[in-house]
């Protein structure tokens, strides 16, 4: 993603650098990745979770346990609109998971795409509330805030009841 960013010349590009080590990452040849465009990571049945950013390796296996399509957006700016639209038109629901606001967030950005385009697909956006959010380390903000495998797979489960 850095390596994208410093090589796009074509305007401004911000990449969100998070703190802590990166974690399941699989070290690959630096590559320009096409801007604005995600990547589906599996396929599922009747659900697809749209991960943008850090929270990918919990993600990954909440859609194995619910045997849901796993889509890493890699972008929040520009949306890949025609994957979120193929991921609404061959799903029942959509999930977006995020460790950002949900307000104003990547998820708003993929229901702004979806009512644009008049497309009724039910959406749950999972990512930070909108309050201070106390200090700890990573895993026990993201424990706590239900950001973890096992607090995403209980919303989603809930959502779905």
């Amino acid at each position: 993603m850095l390596y994208t960013g410093y090589h796009y010349n074509d305007g401004p590009s911000a990449v969100r650098y998070p703190r802590g080590n990166a974690v399941g990452v699989e070290l690959t040849p630096l590559e320009k990745l096409p801007i604005g465009k995600g990547i589906v990571k599996r396929r599922g049945e009747k659900l697809a979770i749209l991960n943008f950013g850090t929270l990918m390796p919990d993600a990954a296996k909440v859609a194995e346990s619910l045997n849901a399509t796993l889509v890493d957006m890699r972008f929040v700016k520009p949306l890949d609109e025609a994957l979120i639209l193929e991921m609404a038109a061959s799903h029942e629901a959509l999930v977006t998971v995020e460790e950002n606001a949900i307000m104003g967030g990547a998820g708003s950005g993929v229901n702004e795409v979806l009512m644009a385009h008049r497309k009724p697909v039910p959406v749950l956006n999972i990512g930070l509330p909108d309050f201070f959010i106390p200090q700890g380390t990573q895993e026990e903000m993201r424990a706590e805030l239900g950001l973890d495998a096992a607090g995403m797979e209980a919303k989603i489960k809930a959502w779905l009841a």
